[in-house]
């Protein structure tokens, strides 16, 4: 990939879903893409058809999920000598069931792409677009960040880290000509529900609506340039999210637990 007068973006989680849907809306508004994920064929598919856009994808293998992916993928996007004005912090691992009865591995790997590998990315590379004195960051939370999730605990807590550190430092950041973006999508019709062992239960059974990643990624790419701190698709989200913050616990605990319960 040589370099062009195009803005680069780097999409973590780019092989499918939202990451990849965000990766069309950038190419199609005037981005050169990295696209970073653990699968590279469905990367490079996607990168031939960024090209139609004109746009120049490179596809990095990285497993988020490692202790040190993160700082060697940027270790790897500087020996390229590209720099980054746009990152999305797509990348994410879900998982269903009982807290005490949970994958100590994947609870780890959850930990470790949810939080760590999304902090350690956007710290490694804000320098840079803060010495430019321009970029977007977008993390990618969930409206599972606001409430707790029963027999999602884990994954709930990780999006809401992401939720939190994405608000404070989108206020640290004000007047610097760089924006952090956080997003919270309701159910989307990904491979999340699969990977997560919720394709059976109410929150993907039409209990409540679920979105396309197109649509997702639209919102998302609309308040990433407006620099929104936080964008929700979809009005019964925006609903959804504002009841996880004002409604009683008693109340909530049970209703989330009921919806992402995976079947018996």
């Amino acid at each position: 990939m040589t370099s062009t007068n195009r803005p680069t973006a780097l999409v973590t989680g780019a092989s499918s879903g939202i990451g990849a849907c965000l990766a069309r809306e950038l190419a199609r508004d005037g981005h050169d893409l990295i696209l970073a994920a653990r699968r590279l064929e469905p990367m490079q598919i996607l990168a031939r058809e960024l090209e139609s856009y004109g746009a120049r994808a490179t596809v990095l293998a990285a497993d988020l999920s490692k202790v040190d992916a993160a700082a060697s993928l940027v270790r790897d996007i500087q020996e390229r000598q590209l720099a980054i004005d746009v990152l999305v912090n797509n990348s994410g691992l879900g998982d269903s069931g009982r807290f005490d009865e949970s994958d100590p591995l994947r609870m780890k790997e959850m930990l470790l792409v949810n939080m760590a590998a999304l902090t350690e990315l956007t710290r490694l590379l804000l320098p840079d677009m803060l010495a430019r004195r321009r970029g977007r960051v977008m993390l990618v939370a969930s409206t599972a960040a606001f409430q707790p999730g029963p027999q999602m605990a884990v994954y709930c807590a990780t999006k809401a880290y992401a939720l939190s550190l994405g608000e404070a430092i989108a206020f640290e950041l004000r007047g610097t000509g760089v924006t952090i973006t956080t997003l919270c999508p309701g159910a989307t019709a990904t491979e999340f529900s699969s990977v997560a062992r919720l394709d059976n239960s109410a929150l993907f059974r039409g209990s409540v609506p679920v979105m396309s990643p197109e649509q997702v990624a639209r919102a998302a790419y609309r308040g990433l340039k407006a620099g929104r701190r936080v964008v929700i698709p979809g009005l019964l989200n925006k609903i959804s999210a504002v009841m996880g913050r004002v409604m009683p616990r008693f109340l909530v605990l049970p209703v989330a637990s009921s919806l992402m319960r995976p079947p018996s």
